[in-house]
Formats: structure tokens, sequence, C-alpha cells
């Protein structure tokens, strides 16, 4: 038997943004083009909820409020009632532009990718949040993508998805700011496939969703391929770690940029997977915005 099942059969466009909440034991995730986020529990039906714009990427602030990252910048999310007040902007002046891959550093900052909503070459960025104060890490970046941390918080994962190059580099685990050079860590370019979302367990393996692949990868810390894992839908996109001891993986896919003849060929495309096979995860931090 496979160890991939379907999480949820709703297709999205561009499913992205996976994150598990353990306090509801519910996933969220988002169809970035279409304006949705997405909750369902581990065992519960799935709730739509409409944002009215491109979103990406959700944290935690705390049991009443989340963090979202969207095309004009962060806004608090209230649970209860679903309303978003924004709270940071981010390239709101440039309406060709929306966040993209985004993670939160164990210190409880917020690593925010940005890009071209038309993939133009370099028109995204990188920027670091943490307690209000917004910066930039990385510019002319293509597609900001695999953003991640070790458990300790002394190295954080990236890529430009266009350069095939998956990066590492030093962190400070109290800031959740780059230290030194970025260094190749997995060269992807001789491979089928892109470099998409990725999360780090507790032993340092990075899990990537390998987009184009048809496949998660997982790589040891000195960037060894441990594994391959493949997957029913061609363009897996994110990773992150689910259950009450985080020990299995939900997968988001996509659909975008495939025709009718295409999409027939990849039914599956769009849905949101769970890889049960053991693997030591970890919570998301919660993002500290003041």
């Amino acid at each position: 038997m496979s160890a991939v099942s379907v999480f949820s059969d709703y297709i999205c466009q561009l499913g992205e943004g996976p994150s598990y909440d353990p306090a509801s034991d519910a996933l969220f995730w988002f169809d970035i083009v279409n304006g949705k986020l997405l909750e369902k529990p581990l065992t519960g039906a799935l709730k739509i909820h409409e944002l009215g714009q491109m979103a990406s990427a959700i944290a935690i602030i705390d049991d009443q409020r989340q963090l979202i990252a969207t095309e004009t910048g962060l806004f608090v999310r209230d649970v209860a009632t679903g309303a978003m007040t924004l709270h940071t902007s981010i390239e709101a002046d440039n309406p060709l532009t929306r966040s993209n891959d985004s993670r939160v550093h164990p210190c409880g900052a917020f690593w925010v990718g940005t890009m071209a909503k038309d993939e133009s070459k370099g028109a995204g960025s990188i920027y670091w949040f943490f307690r209000g104060e917004l910066r930039k890490l990385f510019s002319d970046i293509t597609v900001s993508n695999s953003i991640c941390f070790s458990q300790d918080g002394t190295i954080a994962y990236y890529t430009d998805t266009a350069t095939g190059l998956l990066m590492r580099v030093a962190c400070d685990p109290v800031t959740g700011l780059p230290v030194g050079e970025s260094k190749v860590f997995v060269d992807h370019r001789s491979s089928k496939g892109y470099v998409d979302g990725s999360v780090v367990d507790r032993d340092g393996v990075l899990w990537n969703a390998v987009w184009g692949g048809k496949a998660v990868k997982a790589y040891s810390p000195d960037g060894t391929l441990l594994r391959e894992i493949p997957m029913p839908a061609t363009q897996a996109s994110c990773p992150a770690f689910i259950g009450a001891k985080a020990d299995r993986l939900a997968v988001t896919s996509a659909w975008k940029g495939k025709d009718d003849k295409q999409r027939k060929l990849d039914p599956q495309a769009g849905m949101t997977f769970v890889i049960d096979i053991p693997v030591n995860g970890r919570f998301e931090p919660r993002v500290l915005i003041a």
C-alpha cells in the first residue's frame, strides 16, 4: 500500500502554505491565486475562508489571533470572527507582487518571501519581521521558497526556485537574522522538477516538496539525499508536520499552469495529501508581532 493518502480532495489552483495548529488539531493552507484560506481538522469537515486578496502563509500569534502574509502585507486575523487587520505593509505599493513562502524562526521572527504574480525575473525579496520591525534580507528573487529553520535556530534555508539551488545560511538563534554568507545546500539543477516548500524536523532532516517532480525528498543535515517519496500529483508544493506528535506530513499541491488535457492526466493536482511514514517533526513556533 502507498504511504500517501488524500487529506482533502478540494482542488486548489495553487495550494500552498500548510501549517498545523495543535490547539485545534487543524491544518490551515491556502489557494493563493483565488484568495482562499482553507481549514480542516484532522478528523473534521473543511472550512473555506474568503480573504479578498492573495495570501500564502499563516502563523500563530496566540489562541485568539493568527498572522497572515498577503499580497499587501502582514494581517492579524481574529480566529473567532475571521476579521483581518493590517499590521505591517509589505510591497503594498507594488500591485505586481504578492507574498509566497514564509515561515517562523524558533525565536518568533517571521521570514516572508515575495515574488511577481507573473513570476517576472528578480521581482521578489525575502524579508525578516520581528516584534514590529521589518528588514529586507535578500532581493532579486524570482520565486521565494523553501524558507525553514533548524530546531535550534542556528541554520536557515531558502531558495529562489528559478535557480535550482537550495541555500543554507548561519542564523542568530536569538534574532533570526542571517549571519555570514549563504552557501549551496542542495544543487537540484540536474534533477527532475524544482525545489519548492520545505520543513526541517527535530533530527535536522529537511523535507522538500518537488514542484514538477511528483515527489517529496528528504535531505540529511549535510545535504545527502536520504529518501524520495512519490506523490500522486505532479506539482507538490509544500509540506507541514501534523498530528498530536507532529509525526506525519501533510503536502499541498497545485494545478496552476496546466491546460485541460494536462489536468486530465494529473487528476489529483491541487489536492492536499498525508504521508503516513514516521517523521520526527515539530510544531511551528509562535510569531512575535510586538
